[in-house]
């Protein structure tokens, strides 16, 4: 069994071209305190669909149930991942040289603060997600560049919190544009934790000329299967509440998309040297889009 999941992610490497961090099925060492291994955590389900090592028993057991009965997890993640990195180097390329990656999950190949500095050697990057296993392995990152990487433990649903912790105001400036990258994770806020205002409550801590990029997985390709893995989820730390591409296009109403607007996962500026998966193999859409302000009152 082993053998054969490790052969399965080098199949997905070689396929991919993703360089993933090889898979651990040693027996569990002992988990940092805080962090709950009983229950299955949405950050280690995908370190795990990543092909991660940061994750426990619970999670590879529930992670195996949802590959099996839905095998484009895995590529779902994967086409996260990149478009994570095509995201990045666009807004560096506009200038924005400090980001907020919320909801940011485990560290993985490729992070955000590696990608930002090929082009801005200085680019300063702020990590932030609830779960304590990500501020636990995310402190190894202050340590290759403390000054300008930091991370928070906080909820995305307490913004006001996030942008004035200490690791957040003492990297980033606020009065000047930020990327605010909200990947994979806006599908954890219920309709009840009123979703699309919490976004307009993120960007009103940004100063305009800032860019919002967001992921979401998206129910009208498969509803049955949309409707299967929210009920999984149920029974991890968090709820899965995936949307309409309707009312995943409605997160960008504040803000202006550029071009190609809200797509699918792959086609948001794809590359040649990249894997391309239709709608029909990733239900997802993406997006960046420009914030200059709140409009002006008449």
């Amino acid at each position: 069994m082993i053998s054969s999941r490790i052969d399965e992610f080098a199949q997905l490497r070689t396929e991919t071209g993703y360089a993933m961090t090889d898979a651990s099925f040693s027996p569990e060492a002992a988990a940092p305190a805080g962090i709950d291994t009983s229950v299955p955590s949405p950050a280690r389900l995908y370190d795990y669909y990543l092909g991660g090592k940061n994750n426990y028993a619970v999670d590879r057991e529930m992670g195996d149930r949802i590959m099996q009965a839905l095998p484009e997890t895995r590529q779902s993640a994967v086409a996260n991942r990149l478009f994570l990195g095509r995201a990045v180097d666009f807004l560096c390329e506009q200038g924005i040289d400090q980001f907020v990656d919320i909801g940011s999950g485990l560290p993985t190949q490729d992070p955000v603060h590696r990608v930002a500095r090929r082009h801005h050697p200085r680019a300063r990057v702020v990590y932030v997600d609830h779960d304590p296993a990500v501020r636990v392995h995310a402190e190894a990152l202050l340590a290759e560049d403390p000054e300008l990487t930091g991370v928070v433990q906080a909820d995305l649903r307490e913004p006001e919190e996030i942008y004035t912790h200490p690791q957040l105001a003492s990297r980033l400036d606020l009065s000047r544009p930020v990327g605010l990258l909200m990947l994979a994770v806006l599908h954890f806020v219920t309709d009840d934790q009123q979703p699309y205002a919490l976004v307009r409550r993120h960007l009103d801590h940004l100063a305009p000329g800032s860019y919002l990029a967001i992921s979401h997985a998206e129910s009208d390709t498969h509803p049955d299967r949309a409707g299967w893995a929210s009920e999984k989820y149920r029974a991890t730390s968090a709820n899965l509440r995936v949307r309409t591409q309707e009312e995943i296009r409605r997160f960008f109403a504040d803000v202006a998309p550029v071009p190609p607007g809200v797509v699918h996962l792959s086609d948001w500026r794809p590359r040649d040297n990249q894997p391309y998966y239709t709608s029909q193999q990733v239900s997802g859409l993406a997006g960046v889009a420009r914030w200059d302000g709140p409009p002006e009152r008449s």
